[in-house]
């Protein structure tokens, strides 16, 4: 498996899943528009679950109806992403791990994503991700030089602002869609705001 990059939408859009939630476990899928060669370019994300991770009834009915959205948007899932609940905890659950397989049956360089808690504030001055890859059916960890996150300076200063002024409040994750099914878990109200505020930093997502 070759390089993987990730956008700043994608990333904006996880951080701020975080900071909705603090004190939950959260996950989502990790999209692309793109998946030239080896290389995979996380272009997107969907928000999942902030709660009961485990229930597999409901991450199936997300992942069907993202599947299908996806397939409307020329988009595929690439990947997992998580947060655990105990910050100090970047390691992979028996949740995330079966539904990272899940995705991998599909996509043969799927990724599976942890958010490091721990280093989870505005002013952390790397990325705070742990990814692993799957080799010979296990999941392992991947090398970081392998792992892009361009202008990440201008990245990590958008979600601080966007958090800063509030924002992350406009996100909707598949949980709060099915409390309220007129929330819009694709999050186009969010993703028009990452662009304007990612157009003048670096001229692109």
């Amino acid at each position: 498996m070759g390089e993987v990059e990730l956008s700043c939408r994608a990333y904006v859009k996880m951080y701020l899943h975080c900071c909705l939630f603090p004190r939950c476990s959260i996950n989502g899928l990790l999209l692309s528009s793109s998946t030239a060669g080896d290389a995979v370019c996380v272009t997107d994300c969907v928000p999942l679950l902030h709660s009961h991770l485990s229930l597999a009834p409901i991450t199936q009915l997300a992942l069907t109806q993202v599947d299908v959205w996806c397939s409307q948007t020329q988009q595929r899932i690439v990947g997992y992403y998580q947060a655990n609940a105990c910050v100090s905890d970047s390691s992979p659950t028996p949740c995330a791990l079966k539904i990272a397989d899940k995705i991998s049956e599909q996509f043969e360089n799927a990724v599976l994503l942890m958010l490091d808690g721990s280093k989870m504030s505005a002013d952390y001055r790397v990325p705070p991700i742990v990814m692993y890859e799957r080799k010979d059916s296990r999941w392992t960890l991947k090398d970081k030089h392998t792992i892009m996150l361009r202008q990440w300076e201008e990245t990590r200063a958008i979600a601080g602002q966007m958090l800063d002024s509030g924002d992350h409040s406009l996100l909707v994750d598949f949980d709060s869609h099915l409390d309220d099914i007129t929330k819009d878990w694709t999050n186009q109200k969010l993703n028009n705001k990452i662009a304007e505020l990612a157009s003048p930093a670096n001229g692109s997502m």
